[in-house]
């Protein structure tokens, strides 16, 4: 996280734009309520473990009137596809809710709706583009927490069962004709109105 913030700084600076990042729990936000005309969340508030206050927390600090903004992945594409494969090998803690929920229209509603004057969503895709697939599974078992995780988790031959159905999971969705790998991945864009 502090390395993403330092990033944001430095394109901010260079855009010269002046912003003040903050680091802050996604389920206690450090803001007085209505603070915000706008809140926005890119592939980030879905991975909470407690959903429920998450949004809890979006709803507080946006204004009357004002619109929250999110993207996240669904659970029939790509990213949501990982997610499923993961699971056969390394099964989510008793209890949690996963990520990909937020990319499904009913469960926006059941935690928002209430609340909400409007909840519009629309279906989009996000395409990853790697050298090769090798190269994709290089850079998310070094740099993407759930993956990672899930390697780091498991003997010798589970993972090299886990390696080998990502390599299915990709070679099935790859749209790339040469050996690099172009794999559409879809996530729902949101827009909420607050009333």
């Amino acid at each position: 996280m502090p390395t993403l913030l330092e990033r944001g700084r430095a394109r901010a600076s260079a855009e010269g734009l002046t912003i003040e990042f903050k680091e802050a729990d996604a389920e206690a936000l450090p803001f007085a309520d209505g603070t915000f005309d706008a809140v926005v969340s890119t592939f980030g508030v879905m991975f909470t473990p407690n959903q429920d206050k998450a949004a809890a927390e979006l709803l507080r600090v946006c204004k009357s009137g004002g619109q929250i903004g999110l993207a996240n992945w669904t659970p029939e594409g790509f990213i949501g596809q990982i997610f499923k494969t993961l699971s056969k090998y390394v099964p989510p803690p008793a209890g949690a809710k996963s990520p990909v929920l937020w990319g499904t229209r009913g469960h926006l509603v059941e935690m928002f709706g209430p609340t909400a004057e409007s909840i519009r969503t629309e279906p989009r895709n996000f395409n990853f583009r790697y050298r090769s697939a090798e190269h994709f599974l290089e850079i998310m078992r070094t740099y993407y927490g759930p993956m990672l995780k899930a390697f780091a988790a498991l003997d010798d031959i589970k993972q090299n069962g886990l390696k080998a159905d990502l390599d299915a999971l990709i070679a099935r969705m790859n749209k790339a004709n040469d050996r690099t790998m172009v794999v559409p991945s879809e996530y729902l864009e949101v827009v909420i109105r607050k009333r």
